[in-house]
C-alpha cells in the first residue's frame, strides 16, 4: 500500500497530540482537593469525568501505536480476519482499523 508513509504520519501526529492531552489531564487530577467539602464534591466529580476521557485517549493511544507497529513490521493494511486487504479509504477514515469493511461488519 502506497499511502502508509501518509498514514504514518497522520497517525504519529495524531499520537502526539493525544499524548499531550492526556499529559495535560493527568496533571490537572494531581491537583490537591479544595479545603472546602462543597469544593471538593465539585472537583471530585469533574475528576471522575476526566479519568474516564484520559481512559479513552489512553486507549485510542494504544490503537495507534499498535497501527504503526503494523506498518514498521509489513502487516498493516491486512486484515486480522481473512487476510484481505483493507480498503484504502477506510484507512484514510478509521488508520487504527485491524479489520475490512465485510470482517468488521
Amino acid at each position: 500500500m502506497n499511502n502508509n508513509a501518509d498514514l504514518s504520519e497522520t497517525l504519529k501526529a495524531r499520537l502526539k497530540d493525544l499524548v499531550a492531552r492526556a499529559q495535560m489531564i493527568e496533571d490537572d487530577l494531581r491537583h490537591p482537593l479544595d479545603p472546602d467539602w462543597s469544593e471538593q464534591a465539585v472537583d471530585l466529580a469533574d475528576d471522575e469525568a476526566l479519568e474516564g476521557v484520559e481512559e479513552t485517549l489512553r486507549a485510542e493511544i494504544r490503537q495507534i501505536r499498535l497501527a504503526l507497529a503494523r506498518i514498521e513490521s509489513g502487516t498493516y493494511g491486512t486484515c486480522a480476519k481473512c487476510g484481505k486487504d483493507i480498503g484504502v479509504e477506510r484507512l484514510k477514515i478509521r488508520p487504527i482499523a485491524t479489520r475490512c469493511i465485510d470482517c468488521a461488519r
